[in-house]
């Protein structure tokens, strides 16, 4: 079983993963 810390990374890691998705979809937006 996973600890907590593990999975606050893993929730952290993907947190940050969605804001740089949304970040990159902003710029291409503005691009166009």
């Amino acid at each position: 079983m996973p600890s907590l810390k593990t999975l606050r990374n893993r929730i952290n890691s993907v947190k940050s993963t969605q804001k740089i998705t949304s970040a990159m979809k902003m710029v291409a937006a503005a691009k166009l």
